[in-house]
């Protein structure tokens, strides 16, 4: 009897199981997700400073009153929108860094 050219998926004296499945498979999986999360925090950074860097004025006016903590964050950037155009541009160049990095 001789020996098939490829292992059956039953299996046989002396052939690996074929079902055994490459770890590099199972951890690209499971990374799938948290490159998901990284390419929606780098939509969000690009859209937002897009948005900053067009609209400055009504984008700041928007959060500096009554936005659930954000006027803190918004302070440094009210009736200064240089520094606010600066901001956009430095998160639209992280966001498009942060989805260049991603492998999927």
């Amino acid at each position: 009897m001789t020996t098939p050219p490829f292992p059956r998926e039953g299996g046989a004296p002396g052939i690996t199981d074929v079902a055994l499945r490459d770890p590099g498979l199972l951890r690209s999986q499971d990374n799938i997700w948290a490159s998901r999360a990284a390419e929606m925090a780098a939509i969000f950074m690009v859209g937002d400073g897009l948005i900053g860097l067009l609209q400055s004025r009504r984008h700041v006016d928007l959060w500096k009153d009554d936005a659930l903590g954000t006027e803190k964050l918004v302070k440094p950037f009210v009736d200064r929108l240089g520094r606010r155009r600066l901001y956009a541009v430095a998160q639209i160049a992280a966001g498009l860094a942060l989805a260049a990095r991603q492998k999927r």
